[in-house]
C-alpha cells in the first residue's frame, strides 16, 4: 500500500471541497476513490463548526452559480424568436 504525506492528502481533499469530483481527483492524482472518501471523512470529522459551515457555504455557492449559468443559457435559448 502506498503511503501519502499529510500535505498530499490535504491538497486532494481541498480539490474536492473546491468542487472537483472525487472521480476526477482520483484520476488526476492516481488515488482510489475509496481512499479519497476516507480522507474527506477524516477531514470533516476534524473540522471545527466554522470550517464545516464554510465548506457547506462554498458548496452551496458553487451549486447556485451552476444553476444561474443554466438559467442564463435557458433564457437565451427560450428568449429567441423563430
Amino acid at each position: 500500500m502506498k503511503k501519502y504525506d499529510e500535505e498530499f492528502k490535504r491538497e486532494a481533499v481541498r480539490k474536492i471541497f473546491e468542487g472537483q469530483t472525487v472521480r476526477s481527483v482520483s484520476r488526476e492524482l492516481g488515488v482510489s476513490e475509496n481512499q479519497l472518501h476516507a480522507w474527506k471523512k477524516m477531514r470533516l470529522e476534524a473540522a471545527t463548526d466554522s470550517e464545516k459551515d464554510l465548506i457547506k457555504l462554498k458548496k452551496e455557492l458553487r451549486e447556485v452559480k451552476m444553476e444561474n449559468e443554466i438559467l442564463k443559457k435557458a433564457a437565451l435559448i427560450f428568449g429567441r424568436s423563430p
